[in-house]
């Protein structure tokens, strides 16, 4: 039996109004320290977004969903943030902010995996 560990992980949001707390879910962000695991996957669907707000500007979306996968896998290429360890990215990724992107409150579990345990979350808690 593979051995289990502790992950965290938090559902990526875009909430095109603030004010009004709506918001759908595009994405998961998944941390296991014991696996350095690190990683964000998460999907567009533009049709369906233009639909929930039509005046949401896709390719800013875009570009701040990349800076968030760009500081998710590190390096320098992300900034000052990508290169602080897995835990502290995530805890900038998943901090409390009130812009389009959002994040959920954080959540625990254990996984054999952090890959199958991600693409498990996405489909449950984006794909639809």
């Amino acid at each position: 039996m593979q051995d289990k560990h502790l992950f965290e992980y938090a559902v990526i949001r875009v909430v095109p109004r603030v004010e009004r707390e709506e918001f759908m879910n595009v994405g998961v962000i998944l941390l296991c320290s014991k696996q350095k695991f690190l990683k964000m996957v998460y999907h567009l669907d533009r049709e369906r977004l233009q639909a929930f707000a039509k005046d949401l500007d896709m390719e800013a979306l875009e570009e701040n969903l990349l800076s968030f996968q760009r500081i998710a896998t590190g390096g320098k290429d992300a900034g000052p943030i990508g290169e602080l360890d897995a835990a502290s990215r995530f805890r900038w990724l998943t901090a409390t902010r009130s812009t389009v992107v959002q994040t959920s409150k954080v959540h625990p579990g254990f996984c054999g995996n952090g890959d199958d345990t991600l693409a498990r979350l996405y489909e449950q808690l984006v794909k639809y």
